[in-house]
């Protein structure tokens, strides 16, 4: 739960209008950052400076940690959803080899539906939950299929007629399967999520038996579930933990051989233990392996390459134990490195400063070690849509105890920042031309500290009290939430603090006032774009902002610190205190980490229903009729570069980094070139 996910309306509802697929470099020779935009998704593009000027050990280190990324794909796909892989391969199947008409409404509508699954990794919408229907007619599914080759289609031994009644339901009826994580109270969030981590158990079931295994094991601080599936097999409930020899063993066996060849280039003995200990996880499932892994990364703070590889991210499980699978591969920027790290070094006094409970606060904050990297690729959980910033590992005793590693995604949030001043949104939810222009002005800094301060000290703040457990477990489904919004409040607290003047990495207070003229307007209203009329919210990072925005903007009306008004017939929030909104930031941020110190799941739930799940419909009507003209896609993502080895005979002698520019394209060279899995259940 350590990652921040980046927000078209949150940094400027960036990107207005749509490019022409496979266009390249801009006339003046420059890097042409968009690529592709259909339905609510801008595709983007990114560079990897820097990648030239590596050694060749350290080339061929970061093209085997890529391959192995690029292995384990498939395991994402499954992860989300039980048929993901049998219908991508559909998907696949029909795009490469249909022989009839390539045009009209129904074949567009047909493209379209194929760019928005690959985006999301399955057929449930990549950040809202919810499944994503067709436009295009029922009856043109058997047409596709028919037309196509057959001997490609993964009939499972059914003919095109009956794959297509069995394949119809699945894609076109909203009720079957409705949600891939559903977070609604009241309800048992395991048998109404359709993601493939449970196979027959209930909520109850699943905390009976986490509390059962960790009493009987004696270690209550391992990750327990976080890679496995737990199932009910002829009425005992089960792991069948994800490793070789077991669960999506073939498509791990590709991740471990890459790995293997990576060991001998490691640039030293942490990383060198890093990957050993990691492919011990992958072959025995032992996760006190994957805990001596994560151990060995936080202290390897020399490494120019680095990746972040495994069963990471826990937000798709309503739990919080399982991990989505998720790789990044990246190399360190020497130059943006210090300013980040300027902050981490000052993490002591942060802490000692929070608005927190004494008792709350941790007295020596370890081996906090922050970077900025240049991507190089990312696959699984991380793409096509990805964090800007990420901070690891999520085990709090490793954390308490070795530190933590937070690192911004530099190259990434480049390309957001390149087409962020294009974005008419600012103008449209400004209060007025103060706000406009100071969002300007101070928008992309402002951005980039609050991503800084939220990964580096926000997430790395607090200590849980003696006896509490882990957060998945007190906290439940509220733990993702609740988290990401205390990283949040730390970052908004001192993001107006003189001493980020005093240490260099911000000139003016006027950059922490831009942080919160857009906060509030994203928290209260921009993001609203991403969902329907009608919908609450399910993700957790937007519950978070909504919480936040939404509880200090109530806490303040008695002195009209944040104020509702209406011009024109359009709704706007306008900030009349910064000082007195910083205030209730810190007193928020009190209450969240005692919460979570203390583990109290009743508080902690009242705040996310009170405040982060329920929404103000018209008002969410509203800001769908402002965005309607400014043709702004509210989500985006990426197109990875290719990495290329240049060889004479079997021996690399360089490796190239390539862009593509077609996204579809390489949606079909990835299903072509590392499709190791098959669905387990046939339709």
């Amino acid at each position: 739960m350590r990652r921040i996910l980046i927000l078209s309306t949150a940094l400027g509802a960036l990107l207005a209008l749509p490019l022409a697929r496979g266009e390249s470099a801009a006339p003046n020779g420059g890097f042409n950052y968009k690529a592709d935009r259909f339905a609510d998704i801008q595709v983007l593009r990114y560079q990897v400076p820097g990648f030239e000027n590596l050694s060749l050990r350290q080339k061929t280190l970061a093209y085997y940690l890529y391959q192995a990324g690029l292995s384990g794909r498939d395991i994402f796909w499954d992860q989300k959803y039980r048929h993901n892989l049998t219908v991508r391969k559909t998907l696949e199947t029909v795009l490469q080899t249909y022989g009839g008409h390539r045009s009209g409404s129904d074949w567009d509508a047909f493209v379209v539906y194929a760019k928005r699954v690959f985006f999301a990794n399955g057929i449930h919408h990549h950040y809202g939950s919810a499944k994503m229907l067709p436009t295009f007619p029922k009856d043109y599914l058997l047409t596709l299929l028919a037309k196509s080759d057959q001997k490609q289609l993964p009939l499972g031994g059914k003919s095109v007629q009956e794959f297509a009644a069995a394949l119809t339901p699945i894609l076109f009826d909203p009720a079957i399967d409705a949600k891939t994580v559903n977070l609604d109270a009241g309800v048992d969030n395991v048998k109404e999520s359709a993601n493939n981590f449970y196979r027959g158990v209930t909520a109850d079931e699943v905390a009976a038996f986490y509390a059962r295994k960790a009493k009987e094991t004696g270690n209550p601080r391992l990750s327990y579930g976080l890679n496995s599936q737990l199932a009910k097999i002829d009425g005992v409930i089960v792991e069948r933990p994800w490793k070789v020899g077991g669960m999506y063993g073939p498509a791990i066996e590709q991740i471990v051989g890459w790995l293997e060849k990576a060991v001998p280039l490691a640039e030293n003995d942490a990383q060198k233990k890093t990957l050993e200990h990691l492919i011990a996880y992958y072959r025995t499932g032992d996760l006190a392996e994957f805990d001596k892994s994560c151990i060995a990364w936080v202290s390897d703070t020399e490494s120019k390459v680095d990746v972040v590889n495994g069963f990471i991210e826990v937000y798709a499980d309503a739990t919080q134990k399982r991990g989505s699978y998720e790789s990044v591969v990246s190399l360190k920027d020497e130059v943006a490195t210090k300013r980040i790290a300027a902050i981490s070094a000052q993490a002591q006094w942060f802490e000692d400063h929070a608005p927190i409970l004494d008792a709350h606060k941790k007295k020596n904050v370890t081996g906090i070690s922050a970077k900025v990297i240049t991507v190089i690729g990312e696959v699984g959980d991380s793409a096509p849509s990805t964090p800007i910033g990420i901070n690891l590992p999520n085990a709090e005793w490793i954390r308490e105890q070795y530190g933590s590693k937070s690192v911004s995604l530099g190259n990434i949030v480049e390309s957001y920042n390149d087409v962020q001043s294009k974005s008419p949104a600012n103008e449209e939810f400004g209060y007025d031309q103060a706000v406009v222009q100071r969002l300007k002005k101070w928008g992309p800094l402002a951005a980039d500290l609050h991503t800084d301060m939220h990964e580096v000290i926000g997430h790395a703040s607090g200590v849980i009290n003696p006896g509490v457990g882990p957060t998945d477990q007190t906290l439940k489904a509220y733990a993702g939430t609740l988290e990401e919004a205390r990283a949040d409040l730390v970052a908004l607290y001192y993001i107006l603090d003189p001493k980020l003047i005093e240490i260099g990495v911000m000139p003016t207070l006027d950059v922490g006032k831009a942080a919160y003229d857009k906060y509030l307007m994203n928290g209260l209203m921009t993001q609203l774009f991403r969902i329907q009329p009608g919908h609450q919210l399910e993700e957790a990072h937007m519950r978070n902002r909504q919480l936040i925005s939404g509880w200090v903007f109530e806490k303040g009306q008695p002195e009209k610190v944040v104020e509702r008004v209406t011009r024109d017939g359009k709704t706007y929030f306008r900030i009349n205190d910064y000082e007195k909104l910083r205030g209730l930031f810190g007193q928020l941020l009190r209450e969240i980490q005692r919460i979570k110190s203390e583990g109290d799941y009743e508080a902690g739930k009242a705040l996310v229903e009170n405040y982060g799940v329920k929404v103000d419909q018209p008002l969410l009507t509203e800001v769908h009729r402002r965005y309607a003209p400014l043709d702004i896609a509210p989500y985006m993502g990426f197109i990875q570069p290719r990495l290329v080895a240049v060889k004479r005979g079997e021996k690399i002698t360089d490796v190239k980094v390539e862009y593509p520019k077609d996204f579809l394209g390489q949606m079909l060279e990835y299903g072509k070139n590392y499709s190791f899995l098959t669905s387990e259940e046939k339709l």
